[in-house]
């Protein structure tokens, strides 16, 4: 399967993201409370982003893939989104808060990496752009869940457990699945699918230090 293939391609990014400190900090629960706020702010304005991605990919997809896409978006507007507007509030914030936040240039550039590819490649080229988060979650989630029985922090516990969730993992199946039966070029996706990898880690590395990475 050609997701599978680009996952290997990208192994030792994803490596560095499992080992990295704000990832493994998290999910044992010393995570700094600052740091995490940080990281929701921005992290909710690249959802938006991604949403918005998604509706472009849908754009230009034939039917009844455009209807598997636009399924696809809804279920992240309900299944991350809505639980991010919740969590705001607990942490404190309004969603107005988050509209309001600057994304970082990391932040910045990574939402406009998924959207221009969006607009200038084929639908699936626009979906293998946004793979790298929604599969990566979910493996980080199964590489740390060891370390979350044991975390006594209640907001990041919860926040990780949606990782670990049926509906989160059928997301992630099907969207390979939809990239597994129409493959494009391989060169031109590895390249995707590694850029946007790299822009996952530089995004754990801005929460990690509060700030861009520049």
């Amino acid at each position: 399967m050609v997701t599978q293939r680009l996952r290997k391609e990208a192994d030792a990014i994803w490596r560095r993201i499992f080992e990295h400190p704000f990832v493994v900090r998290l999910y044992r629960g010393d995570l700094p409370i600052e740091k995490f706020k940080f990281y929701v702010l921005q992290d909710f304005n690249y959802l938006v982003g991604l949403t918005r991605a998604l509706s472009v990919i849908a754009s230009k997809a034939e039917y009844p893939i455009m209807a598997e896409i636009l399924e696809l978006a809804r279920e992240e507007i309900t299944t991350e989104m809505k639980n991010y507007e919740e969590l705001l509030s607990r942490l404190g914030f309004t969603l107005e808060d988050a509209i309001k936040t600057e994304p970082t240039l990391v932040n910045s550039a990574y939402m406009d990496f998924m959207l221009s590819t969006a607009y200038k490649g084929r639908w699936v080229e626009g979906l293998t752009a946004l793979l790298p988060c929604f599969w990566s979650y979910a493996e980080i989630a199964e590489y740390h869940k060891d370390a979350l029985k044991n975390n006594e922090n209640e907001i990041y516990r919860e926040w990780a457990q949606v990782y670990l969730s049926d509906e989160y993992l059928g997301l992630v199946k099907r969207l390979r699945e939809l990239i597994d039966r129409n493959p494009g070029d391989y060169e031109r996706m590895k390249r995707i699918f590694i850029t946007g990898s790299k822009f996952e880690l530089a995004f754990w590395e801005m929460a990690w230090r509060g700030r861009d990475v520049f």
